[in-house]
């Protein structure tokens, strides 16, 4: 029996229905939802789009883990502001083999997707608002976020200043390495391996963002989803600033156990690996020492320092100074696929 749209939306809205928090005084079912307005804050607005073939691959990635991930990755743009996520609308379009639940993988696909989803928003703290539905001929998936942050302390790409110190959030190139592990067929559960972990459920740094947003000690912010090789420059250019970066500082990934150490190269996953959502944030000189070593159990670590010189570049041990190219995640690139 074939699903119409409106049956459709009817088993999207109650897979993710869950009390709000009054903000949401009107969710799914209507023409369009009702949010209040808070005073003395901003409102975040971010959009995210996950593809399948492009950001996903149907037949690797768990179909619950899309769900999480397709959320976690575009609140990871609120935590980039210091800002808290309120709800969220969901766009979806669905191939035919899908919505109808064909035999094989397809029959669980939307179940476990609306599951993983559902996880994400209730872990974040963001209610689904509403959304849209199409047929397709791939899965389209688009996430917009609604956020808040208190007026006057959102943080943004382009406060940062010569002088000022760089530091990243969590384990750089994790993700990549994850995605490294699940295409080679022989990796551990999610559970045993936490880059595999964070390649399918990724945590965006909200608490980090937040706190650094009130305590104003973030000059500038963004969040790394692209890889610090392409991510970087983009701070820098909002910022009219270059950057140096110490390689021997970058909080590299570890190599799994059965992998030949010939081929592991931790430094150029750090740099140019995509997928961590980690936090990339500048402080002045006379604030650094406020900046604990990690926060709630995430490691936060100083790897250069903001140049007035225009350029990137990282300083090898050796003190060899050698430009730093984007060669992260470029939708655009020929045969660049998550």
């Amino acid at each position: 029996m074939k699903t119409g749209e409106d049956e459709l939306v009817q088993r999207i809205a109650k897979a993710l229905a869950f009390r709000s928090t009054g903000r949401l005084t009107l969710g799914m079912g209507d023409d369009a939802a009702l949010l209040k307005p808070r005073l003395g804050f901003d409102a975040i607005l971010s959009c995210d789009w996950f593809l399948e073939g492009r950001h996903f691959l149907p037949r690797l990635h768990p179909p619950d883990s899309v769900g999480w991930k397709c959320l976690a990755r575009a609140i990871s743009d609120i935590a980039a502001m210091g800002g808290q996520p309120v709800c969220f609308l969901l766009s979806l379009g669905l191939p035919e083999r899908v919505v109808n639940q064909d035999k094989g993988w397809t029959a669980t696909w939307l179940p476990e997707f609306l599951r993983g989803l559902r996880r994400a928003a209730r872990r974040f703290g963001c209610p689904a608002a509403g959304g849209d539905t199409t047929q397709t001929r791939q899965i389209l998936i688009s996430v917009t976020v609604i956020g808040e942050v208190q007026t006057g302390l959102a943080t943004r790409r382009s406060g940062a200043k010569p002088g000022d110190r760089i530091f990243v959030s969590g384990t750089l190139g994790q993700a990549e390495l994850g995605l490294q592990i699940l295409r080679s067929g022989a990796g551990p559960s999610p559970q045993n391996d936490s880059a595999l972990r964070k390649h399918l459920y990724p945590e965006p740094r909200l608490a980090l963002g937040r706190w650094l947003a009130r305590q104003r000690l973030a000059g500038s912010m963004m969040d790394i989803s692209d890889g610090l090789s392409s991510d970087l420059p983009r701070l820098c250019e909002a910022s009219r600033t270059g950057a140096k970066i110490e390689a021997a500082k970058l909080p590299t990934p570890k190599a799994p156990v059965a992998t030949s150490k010939t081929h592991f190269d931790a430094l150029r996953l750090a740099l140019n690996g995509g997928d961590d959502y980690e936090l990339l944030f500048t402080v002045r000189q006379k604030d650094v020492a406020r900046i604990p070593r990690s926060f709630q159990g995430v490691p936060v670590t100083q790897i250069g320092e903001i140049t007035r010189d225009r350029r990137i570049v990282t300083v090898g041990q050796d003190k060899t100074i050698k430009p730093l190219f984007p060669r992260g995640w470029d939708p655009f690139r020929k045969n660049n696929e998550r």
